[in-house]
């Protein structure tokens, strides 16, 4: 192994910070909490580590359900009306489109050739008006999804502190400590086996946990706004390939994070970056390749109008686009999308089939200009390096609590073992969380920027006005709300609302003017 040592305990630290610092009779007035199921040998931590989490999931918990009543009360008062603002937008929108067919022929045909006409949904200069007809939906559909999102998150809150007091971790580990022994192991010599035994009872007890809401947002929420294409057959088939994978593939990526992390010394973030950098060139190539098409059916686009302006597309822009797909999105959901994916010059670009129903070539073609606008600013590269510095700083802050003995006695655990999993899992839940929820909105911040360039980049190409259409069409396919909260969207969207994208791409057109 490596020649550096392991990093030296910290609960001496810990136990002379508490005594000389003035926290020490603020920590001393929080009351502890003493029941549930504790370890052989375990005592009461000086400091009130699991008392305090749970008062910062607290908060973040009132927080996001006073956005979320923020919400559902502007969706309840205005979400049946289409804002005057945006209702102004598309009828421009409409009457520009009404102008050009007068123009040219009225022969604008979906991207799928294959389409019956009288599957058009949104005819040319009638946005406004499906709009408007079916904003009571929009409505409806935004009300179910945030009232169906509180309750789950008051019952998740319940369930996961619930669970945490009554001591479900240290039991799970001395259960899975047990399933290791019976197998003729010694489990304190076998701490690998025991957290992939560990692992394996978490994910079944998470998955059977989580499957109640599943099926109900599936089979009922989706269902009733008529999105869920899923049959009860394929979900089941889903929940048992998703499994499977997170077991192979999570199973051995577990045992090498703990080898490394036991061997790898002081420095072991380092390896451990490193190992995870290697990681995740490796998924993010085998994923679009061998895991996506488990799910679903790729197949290369036709020949046809569509692709050769696609490519016609890429070559003007120089975008390295190797193959084009065409997924059966379909399948499971009426909801639509379009990606690319791939390194250096072996692009693709993935289109769902219900995305080419729903809009013409030159529409199609603006909304690919927007993806190919992410690759020219480097935003797929930019989230990558910001995913690998975080893999870095957040193991290289574990390192100084990962043996700090009142971390494992806060949760019921006999120090003697520090267990590595039991100790990431518990730096991630207290230490950690709160600089992961500020590096979480951060990052959403990001992300609208990273949108709003990418809109630009497709302004710049002159197809603003193509864009504009394009996203008010995914907009009302989608249902997506038309008037969110400003608060609520700023916290928890990653792509601006369409009143913003429409009007920062009017600012991009007449900046090009």
């Amino acid at each position: 192994g490596a020649t550096a040592g392991p990093l030296p305990s910290n609960s001496a630290i810990s136990s002379s910070f508490i005594s000389q610092h003035p926290m020490e009779s603020i920590f001393n007035l929080i009351p502890r909490w003493e029941g549930g199921y504790h370890q052989e040998g375990w005592a009461m931590s000086e400091l009130p580590i699991l008392e305090l989490a749970i008062v910062f999931a607290l908060v973040v918990y009132l927080w996001e359900t006073y956005l979320d009543t923020r919400q559902r009360s502007r969706l309840a008062s205005k979400g049946g009306v289409v804002p005057s603002k945006l209702a102004a937008l598309v009828k421009k929108l409409d009457e520009e489109a009404l102008k050009a067919l007068k123009k040219e022929p009225p022969k604008r045909e979906a991207a799928d050739k294959g389409e019956e006409k009288s599957e058009k949904k949104i005819e040319d200069g009638k946005m406004l008006e499906k709009m408007t007809s079916e904003a009571p939906k929009f409505q409806a559909y935004g009300l179910d999804k945030i009232t169906f999102g509180m309750v789950k998150g008051l019952f998740g809150f319940c369930q996961e502190h619930g669970l945490v007091l009554l001591g479900m971790l240290p039991y799970m580990w001395d259960l899975a400590s047990g399933l290791v022994g019976r197998l003729g192991y010694d489990p304190s010599e076998s701490e690998i086996f025991v957290s992939l035994a560990f692992a394996g009872v978490y994910t079944v007890i998470e998955t059977v946990l989580e499957l109640p809401w599943s099926l109900y947002s599936t089979f009922v929420v989706e269902e009733r706004h008529g999105f869920n294409k899923t049959t009860l057959s394929l979900f089941v088939t889903d929940l048992l390939t998703t499994t499977a994978l997170t077991m192979a593939i999570g199973g051995p990526v577990l045992a090498i994070l703990i080898k490394i992390i036991k061997w790898g010394g002081e420095y072991f973030y380092l390896y451990v970056w490193g190992f995870l950098f290697v990681f995740s060139i490796f998924f993010l190539t085998i994923f679009p390749i061998w895991i996506q098409p488990l799910f679903n059916k790729y197949e290369p686009l036709p020949e046809g109008e569509l692709k050769g302006a696609i490519f016609s597309l890429a070559k003007d822009l120089k975008f390295p686009l190797t193959k084009l797909f065409v997924v059966d999105g379909s399948k499971r959901s009426s909801h639509s999308n379009a990606y690319l994916f791939g390194f250096f010059n072996n692009k693709r670009i993935v289109l769902f089939d219900t995305l080419i129903k729903q809009m013409t070539v030159p529409e199609l073609k603006a909304v690919l200009g927007h993806e190919i606008g992410h690759w020219a600013h480097g935003h797929v590269m930019q989230m990558f390096v910001i995913q690998q510095a975080y893999f870095l700083v957040m193991f290289a802050v574990f390192g100084f609590s990962m043996n700090d003995a009142q971390l494992y006695l806060s949760f019921g655990f006999n120090p003697s073992t520090k267990p590595t999993i039991i100790g990431l899992i518990l730096f991630m839940s207290t230490i950690w969380a709160p600089v992961d929820k500020a590096l979480s909105f951060v990052l959403t911040l990001n992300t609208r920027r990273n949108e709003f360039q990418a809109d630009e980049y497709a302004t710049s190409l002159n197809y603003g006005p193509l864009l504009k259409t394009g996203l008010t069409k995914m907009s009302i396919e989608n249902r997506s709300n038309l008037d969110p909260d400003p608060l609520y969207s700023l916290y928890h969207y990653s792509h601006p609302p369409l009143l913003q994208r429409l009007s920062a791409i009017d600012v991009g057109i007449k900046k090009k003017a």
